[in-house]
């Protein structure tokens, strides 16, 4: 059962955002290196061993390749031949540790939506871990989501930028974008986004504060706007 506080009727205020504000999924909302633990310690492999392979063939997976097919390749390079109950179960760590968002995270989206801003994400992301996103608790909060997997493109194309923007319905100058690769914000900055590299919520506080989408919101954190 989704959690009630996702569920608060969000009432429009004195704030009227000109903006929507999108985020990134993997190294914004979720944390980065929590599935890679996860996995390694269900494959009984070490870390670094699996790091490789895991991203090597991660794109492929992003653009919409299946589940089964993407950890039979990942499990292959480490020596494993899995079954169908490991591939489930990889695919289930993978998904649970990428939908997990941190707790600040959490408090800033809240904030953000208790205000009446509009919320997105684009992300580059497999198909079973966009589903786990539309299904988890805090997705309510937003009111776009939108992943490389459903639409056969990924970041930092920019095509995606500006399918993203037909998904969001707004112009590429109303747009307030985090993300943690330098590459897809300069991506996003070249198609017309007010687009940041994430490097925390705090940061992104003052950030919001700065584009004037909340010009309070960096003072609740105790940072200077």
């Amino acid at each position: 059962m989704r959690q009630d506080r996702y569920h608060r009727v969000v009432e429009r205020s004195q704030y009227s955002p000109a903006a929507v504000v999108v985020f990134d999924l993997g190294g914004v909302l979720a944390p980065t290196g929590r599935s890679l633990t996860a996995l390694a310690d269900a494959l009984e492999v070490p870390e670094n061993d699996l790091a490789g392979p895991y991203w090597a063939y991660r794109d492929a997976y992003d653009l919409g390749a299946g589940a089964a097919e993407y950890w039979y390749r990942v499990t292959a390079a480490l020596g494993r031949s899995p079954d169908a109950g490991l591939v489930g179960r990889l695919d289930e760590i993978d998904v649970e540790c990428w939908t997990e968002i941190a707790a600040d995270a959490a408090a800033l989206l809240a904030d953000l939506a208790a205000r009446g801003i509009p919320l997105g994400v684009l992300s580059n992301a497999p198909a079973s871990l966009a589903r786990a996103v539309r299904a988890a608790a805090w997705s309510p909060l937003f009111r776009t989501l939108v992943f490389s997997s459903d639409l056969g493109m990924m970041k930092p194309d920019p095509l995606i930028y500006r399918a993203a923007d037909a998904e969001l319905g707004v112009s590429p100058s109303d747009v307030v974008f985090f993300d943690d690769r330098p590459v897809n914000v300069e991506a996003a900055r070249e198609h017309g986004w007010r687009a940041h590299v994430w490097t925390g919520c705090e940061q992104a506080r003052a950030v919001l504060a700065g584009e004037t989408v909340l010009a309070s919101l960096a003072s609740e954190d105790g940072v200077d706007g």
